[in-house]
């Protein structure tokens, strides 16, 4: 009988414990859902409404339908922001193949190899703005660093940022840099991840190295770029900061200008929030049509080691 009020007891405490732990548990995922609907959900589903009205940002929202929708895809500047933007997108495979090959170097167990990952880490943790500053002091056309290399093997550097055919280029460079400690690193963990016996056991099966790379590395690091490539090209789609502080105003003849700088100026510059709501509403769609393709070609192609 004691033993039975005992074992009660203790139920009744252990009860009471999980009760007041899930409580806890409760309001630290709780704390992370408000932040997400208080300055995400309802900004998406207010901005998705504003799309549909003519709303200057302090008045009123009248609403117009379709109206927005209609003058954006006749708006050429809309079609030639997202080209730019595409175009800018071009540094992603660049900077993934850059990051691979500084991965597989340091992976080798080569001296430094600590020193070399800070250096490369280092832009990635460094403030974007004072970054883009100094790219700007870098790309001038009289006393540019980049021109005063190029002066010293007999080239004659252009104007960077202010020439259409140079201002495209001139910003992927800067973006592979910024972005290439991050994506090695990540790379170089998954190196790093692989059993040496796997590498073992192929070498005594007789094969090469590309067949190597082909069936062991690969497979191993392909999940690492997929994610970069999603990430890069979420990222990508909404270049804004290098744009905005390299060429105000989006470079010549806008052959710089982003879709979410265009955004930005007709939103904050022009007070068409309406209009500015339904180009991100399109840019928004697009990204999510791309990841969803991306995800459904992973899941088609994904095959695990043996």
């Amino acid at each position: 009988m004691e033993q039975a009020k005992t074992v009660s007891a203790k139920k009744k405490r252990t009860s009471k414990l999980y009760v007041q732990e899930h409580r806890v548990a409760f309001l630290f995922v709780l704390l992370p859902v408000i932040g997400f609907v208080l300055f995400s959900a309802i900004p998406l589903l207010y901005s998705t409404y504003a799309a549909f009205t003519d709303w200057n940002g302090l008045g009123q929202m009248n609403f117009v339908g379709l109206d927005n929708f209609r003058k954006l895809f006749k708006d050429e500047y809309f079609y030639k922001t997202m080209f730019n933007t595409v175009y800018l997108m071009l540094g992603i495979p660049i900077g993934l193949l850059l990051s691979f090959l500084l991965a597989s170097a340091l992976s080798r167990g080569i001296k430094g190899t600590t020193i070399f990952r800070t250096i490369y880490y280092i832009p990635v943790i460094s403030s974007l703005a004072a970054i883009s500053i100094l790219w700007q002091w870098a790309y001038n056309g009289d006393f540019g660093l980049v021109n005063q290399v190029l002066a010293l093997i007999g080239i004659k550097g252009p104007n960077w940022l202010q020439n259409a055919d140079t201002v495209k280029p001139a910003i992927i460079i800067m973006t592979v840099w910024k972005g290439l400690g991050y994506s090695m690193l990540l790379y170089l963990a998954a190196i790093q991840s692989v059993p040496k016996t796997f590498y073992e056991a192929a070498e005594l099966d007789g094969a090469s190295s590309i067949q190597r790379f082909r069936n062991i590395t690969w497979p191993m690091v392909k999940p690492v770029t997929f994610f970069l490539v999603v990430t890069n090209i979420i990222g990508g789609s909404q270049i804004f900061t290098e744009v905005n502080i390299m060429t105000p105003t989006g470079g010549p003849k806008y052959s710089s200008a982003t879709v979410v700088w265009y955004l930005w100026q007709k939103a904050f510059k022009n007070w068409q929030m309406g209009y500015a709501s339904s180009m991100a509403l399109i840019l928004a769609l697009l990204v999510f049509a791309i990841t969803a393709f991306q995800f459904y070609m992973n899941s088609r192609n994904s095959y695990t080691l043996d």
